[in-house]
């Protein structure tokens, strides 16, 4: 995966976000990366997703990406917040 220069600065050397972005273009590019660490398919409860991005990122605000990638229509789920799922045909990097 080809990653975008702005993005870069972000990632720590294992590929974890260090920071939110204060930029929008730039939040859009994390969560663009953060998505596409999902397998497409596969359903996760919302422990599950928490516990995911805490392998992605190092700030400790996994409710705040989970938000994120739901409002921006990379991560579905129910109404009732049980199951999530990655969005198919999302936007990848």
């Amino acid at each position: 995966m080809i990653l975008p220069d702005a993005l870069l600065p972000l990632l720590d050397d294992e590929g974890r976000l260090k920071q939110w972005p204060s930029k929008r273009s730039i939040q859009l590019m994390a969560l663009d990366y953060l998505a596409a660490q999902f397998t497409s398919g596969q359903i996760y409860t919302e422990r599950e997703v928490n516990a995911f991005l805490d392998r992605w990122h190092t700030f400790g605000d996994a409710a705040l990406l989970r938000r994120e990638l739901y409002e921006r229509g990379l991560l579905n789920r129910e109404k009732d917040g049980s199951a999530y799922w990655s969005t198919p045909n999302t936007k990848m990097l």
